[in-house]
């Protein structure tokens, strides 16, 4: 190797972000699986169930019928006209056309090419632009915002609120630098959500500071658990409130509700003529980047939102079950602080009172990270520490029930074996 060739590094935007921590426990987890070690793991927010099988047949007949070519960046007029009938049927979000939607490679995209088209990075003397998200969120939100320009500021909550924010809060937080405020309901990694009240009171802050000291603040709300609901609360679309609609950006996708994860399809939709700008410019990003998804996908996502509710509907109910297992076993477990789940698959326990112990195999734990890699090293569970999803996510762990209800007992009883074991 040359001399210069030990200079070469990458970016430092790129060095700044740090690795997803639900993927990295995800693939320790698989590794030992894959060395014959009985896992049990937790950790990746992904339904066990298959796709349904008419969403397939849409998507093999489509390939088989030819449609294998280039489609149009956000996609076929039909199925963005199908996305825009769903939002405004299902959500009440008014004036949607297919010129208000874009369809991604995944959500995350989505929210990535979105950030990218409202912020830039601050200029010599300026200040950047403010983020608000509400802790814990999901471990991208952050990152995503950041590498567009943005500054993240924290809304802190707790299991007292069951992980949400109050208006005063909101209103507190808004300044004349704020431009987006990123919402999560039902919510990842909490597994909590805000009822519409909430949500219309919220809503009621940002077209109070829209009106006076923040002019160009936009709501992002990303909605990807909206039909995994089951704790006696509507899921509530913000985007519905009228008088903040044409500023908010409403995410969505077929991965969790349709089981449809590696398909990778997301969307985005904003009304009015805001949207329709917000919508183009996505395009042209988006089309310096991935262009289209898999042509032969889009049959498969009208079918989905038109034909398999009942599908959807199995699933969830099958979801409702699992979380109140889970939450009758955290519960029962002295020292394990847990809001009781409402929404998304995810649990999300305070276990700080165990900081300060140490493991049956002799490991000290006095973090969230370190009770975790324990869990996993000598009792086989995996979790996701929760440190990287900000705020009091330092002192909890975020526990995926998207598997078997047997698999539940059976993680749950090693962790109460591993918690005897400290000391």
């Amino acid at each position: 190797m040359s001399p210069a060739t030990t200079q070469l590094s990458t970016s430092a935007r790129v060095q700044s972000i740090k690795p997803s921590v639900t993927v990295a426990f995800g693939g320790k987890a698989k590794a030992m699986k894959a060395a014959g070690i009985d896992v049990l793991s937790f950790s990746l927010g992904e339904p066990d169930f298959d796709t349904p099988e008419p969403i397939k047949q849409a998507a093999i007949e489509a390939l088989l019928a030819g449609q294998t070519k280039y489609m149009p960046t956000l996609g076929d007029a039909k199925t963005r006209q199908a996305i825009a009938d769903k939002l405004a049927g299902e959500n009440g979000i008014p004036g949607l056309t297919a010129d208000h939607i874009a369809i991604s490679a995944g959500g995350k995209h989505s929210l990535y090419v979105c950030c990218h088209c409202l912020l830039d990075p601050p200029g010599p003397g300026e200040d950047a632009a403010e983020v608000i998200i509400p802790v814990p969120a999901w471990v991208s939100y952050a990152p995503i915002a950041q590498m567009a320009g943005g500054k993240v500021v924290e809304l802190p909550t707790g299991p007292e609120t069951d992980f949400k924010i109050s208006p005063e809060q909101l209103r507190a937080a808004i300044t004349p630098r704020t431009r987006l405020l990123m919402l999560n309901s039902p919510s990842n990694p909490c597994g909590t959500m805000y009822s519409p009240d909430e949500l219309r009171a919220l809503a009621a802050v940002v077209a109070e500071a829209a009106s006076t000291v923040a002019p160009d603040l936009v709501v992002l709300s990303d909605e990807i658990y909206e039909k995994i609901v089951y704790g006696g609360i509507e899921h509530f679309s913000i985007g519905s409130v009228p008088e903040i609609a044409d500023r908010v950006v409403t995410f969505n996708g077929m991965s969790k509700a349709y089981s449809m994860t590696g398909w990778r399809i997301g969307y985005a939709a904003v009304p009015g003529e805001f949207g329709k700008t917000l919508i183009k410019a996505m395009g042209t990003l988006q089309g310096q980047m991935t262009t289209c998804i898999t042509s032969f996908l889009y049959p498969a996502i009208r079918t989905a939102l038109a034909d398999c509710n009942g599908e959807v509907e199995q699933m969830r109910q099958a979801f409702a079950a699992r979380a109140e297992v889970i939450f009758q076993r955290l519960n029962a477990i002295e020292g394990v602080v847990c809001p009781k789940p409402t929404g998304a698959f995810y649990a999300f326990p305070d276990v700080s009172k165990f900081f300060g112990t140490t493991s049956g195999g002799g490991k000290p734990i006095n973090s969230a990270l370190q009770f975790s890699e324990a869990l996993l090293e000598e009792a086989h569970v995996a979790f996701v520490p929760g440190e990287d999803f900000g705020g009091c996510g330092e002192k909890c762990v975020r526990i995926s029930f998207a598997c078997s209800e047997e698999q539940i007992n059976a993680g749950m009883d090693r962790l109460e074996a591993f918690l005897k074991s400290l000391s």
